[in-house]
């Protein structure tokens, strides 16, 4: 895999990798909570669903950056992991670059948290899509909270995820947080303001 430059620049390279984010379009291949729409959306709102791929011989895995746990999740998040025969599932989105600075933001690029990187992700049809994703730096395993695992859930069964993944993220374990996470009260009002529009 390959890290890429992103939008998260300073000095005097800035200006132009700012306007090079303003042409076009991108994949982005989402693991963790992106994988809900209205989570996406929250920041992104050029998203259009493109298809449900796997990513080979990693997993999927939790846990802070250098060990401070996420101060918006109030636990570890989602990363990838080097891992031969395993795979992780996900889905592309397609992006208008004009979202991929404030993306960047939201995955902590420009405090070294996450780092931008390209895979190469196979579809269900057996197509391979080359994406930009995410890696956490400086990882260390955690627990994620529980509203961090619904959230990935909700998403997982809102894109259709093959059910035994679904049933793999299902299973995982969390550390029990039960405080105020207003993140995930901001994507539950966006999540019945869809559904107040779809009916």
């Amino acid at each position: 895999m390959e890290t890429l430059q992103s939008c998260a620049f300073t000095g005097l390279g800035r200006d132009l990798d700012v306007q090079n984010c303003l042409n076009g379009t991108f994949l982005y291949f989402a693991y963790g909570s992106n994988l809900l729409r209205e989570r996406l959306m929250l920041g992104n709102p050029s998203v259009v669903f493109l298809t449900l791929a796997h990513l080979l011989d990693y997993k999927i895995a939790f846990g802070s950056y250098q060990g401070i746990p996420s101060s918006s999740w109030h636990g570890s998040t989602a990363t990838i992991v080097y891992s031969p025969g395993d795979e992780v599932w996900g889905v592309v989105w397609k992006m208008n670059a004009t979202d991929l600075c404030s993306l960047d933001e939201q995955e902590g690029v420009e405090n070294g948290i996450y780092v931008p990187i390209e895979v190469s992700v196979h579809s269900q049809e057996g197509k391979v899509f080359k994406c930009r994703s995410y890696q956490m730096n400086n990882y260390v395993d955690g627990l994620p909270s529980p509203q961090y695992k619904k959230v990935i859930c909700m998403g997982a069964k809102q894109s259709g995820l093959p059910m035994d993944y679904q049933k793999k993220l299902d299973s995982i374990k969390t550390n029990n947080y039960e405080g105020p996470v207003p993140l995930f009260d901001k994507i539950e009002s966006a999540l019945n303001a869809s559904e107040a529009t779809e009916k």
